[in-house]
């Protein structure tokens, strides 16, 4: 598995458990950013645990399949709330940065492994 995607799975740890965290806490930033505590915010960080704890799993399993598969759903995800949060909005602007980042470790996995992914 190459540096660039150990690197994604890291960046995906890195930010989501001081987000969770501070969505678990309801902190002053995180009411601001992702609002009062809702069902919908509770949602949202159910799918960021999930997405912290698959790719920690995945740091150790290291399949490039199961990989691609957890950036490609972070890739749409992340590039759909342009269109239903709008560019303007922190988590957005954000969002967009690692979904360019993870588009060019999809790129790198694509690569690797072929077609076959």
């Amino acid at each position: 598995m190459t540096p660039l995607i150990i690197a994604a799975l890291l960046l995906n740890i890195a930010v989501l458990i001081p987000v969770c965290f501070g969505l678990l806490s309801d902190a002053p930033w995180a009411i601001e950013s992702y609002g009062a505590k809702t069902a919908a915010r509770d949602i949202l960080l159910a799918v960021y645990f999930a997405i912290a704890v698959l790719s920690a799993v995945l740091l150790m399993v290291r399949d490039p399949k199961l990989i691609a598969a957890l950036l490609m759903v972070q890739v749409i995800y992340k590039f759909s709330t342009v269109v239903t949060v709008g560019l303007t909005h922190p988590v957005v602007s954000a969002n967009l940065m690692i979904a360019v980042f993870h588009s060019m470790v999809l790129l790198v996995i694509w690569r690797t492994l072929g077609s076959s992914v």
